[in-house]
């Protein structure tokens, strides 16, 4: 005897529903848990006065995004290829790319 579609379709729904539910728990657990450990984190970076969070490894314009300039990626000339994929996913910072004209 086989099983419908519709009872292995609510059978793998169910499944993922309770997984999803376990999940959020989890998650739930996890913050309460790890709370003191996230307060001496944020102590420390507070202290030692650390920048922004490092979103790419690969070139320092993208590591720092706020110590970037609009020239950094073109090190080599203004018409050369971007070097690095993270180069495309992360704009430069606003103050860089805002129109510093006086306004009348």
């Amino acid at each position: 005897m086989t099983a419908r579609n519709s009872t292995l379709f609510f059978t793998i729904t169910g499944s993922m529903l309770l997984l999803l539910v376990l999940l959020l728990l989890h998650a739930g657990y996890r913050t309460t848990s790890d709370r003191p450990r996230l307060q001496a984190t944020a102590n420390l970076v507070r202290a030692l006065e650390l920048s922004d969070l490092c979103l790419f490894t690969e070139a320092s314009y993208t590591r720092h995004l706020s110590l970037a300039d609009l020239r950094t990626p073109f090190q080599e000339s203004p018409l050369a290829f971007e070097h690095f994929p993270s180069g495309s996913l992360a704009p430069p910072p606003p103050h860089l790319t805002d129109n510093h004209a006086p306004h009348d």
